[in-house]
């Protein structure tokens, strides 16, 4: 008899729901019993749609995550740009002598940042090579700007790599969880003509019994 779930499975370990072609035989004959491959079949579709749901959670979150990660990165290369004395801004809208304090260094750079949802403050940020990154669980680090941009790229990268792997996932479970819903609904609508062929068998040998016995 064929199990509900075959054992091949996707990338990420993802078991592959196979189509049951011949009823009959994977309930193991005419006679068979479906009730246990319907709970078979009801017990994979329930772990298909926790999955389904525990990824799509996950996807949304990356899909806040990752936007977080960009302009964090913007900031950081900014900074890095600026520092090294390319910063485009200053290029393309500040004079070389309105950018320089009088002592031939670059002034301070004036910018706001938020402190809720909707309240900004200004702040000067002094010229640093060092900024602080927020690494989730209440933990903040301190990095070099170099070391902080090439962290930033990777956690970038890795979050799209998990979110790609993650929108496939999704396409894939919810074509097992089709597969199931199929092969369960046909287990049922074939046990239902089963047992109305079975009710119309019985029928006719009962007729054909009372007719031979008034005969």
């Amino acid at each position: 008899m064929s199990t509900a779930v075959a054992e091949e499975r996707n990338p990420r370990g993802i078991p592959k729901a196979p189509f049951i072609a011949d009823i009959e035989d994977h309930i193991g004959g005419p006679d068979g019993e479906v009730d246990g491959p319907l709970k078979r079949f009801h017990d994979a579709l329930a772990k298909y749609r926790f999955m389904d749901s525990n990824l799509a959670q996950r996807r949304a979150g990356l899909e806040d995550k990752i936007p977080d990660i960009k302009k964090t990165l913007m900031m950081v290369e900014f900074l890095q740009e600026r520092r090294e004395g390319k910063s485009k801004a200053a290029e393309d809208d500040l004079d070389d002598e309105d950018d320089l304090e009088e002592g031939g260094s670059q002034k301070p750079l004036t910018t706001t940042f938020e402190l809720n949802d909707t309240l900004y403050a200004e702040a000067e940020l002094e010229d640093t090579n060092t900024v602080y990154l927020w690494l989730g669980a209440n933990v903040m680090l301190s990095y070099q700007i170099p070391a902080a941009v090439a962290l930033l790229k990777s956690k970038l990268e890795a979050a799209e790599l998990s979110l790609k792997n993650t929108i496939e996932d999704l396409d894939y479970l919810r074509e097992q969880i089709t597969v199931m819903e199929v092969n369960t609904a046909r287990v049922y609508n074939w046990d239902i003509k089963r047992r109305r062929e079975k009710r119309l068998s019985e029928q006719a040998s009962s007729l054909a019994l009372a007719k031979t016995a008034e005969g």
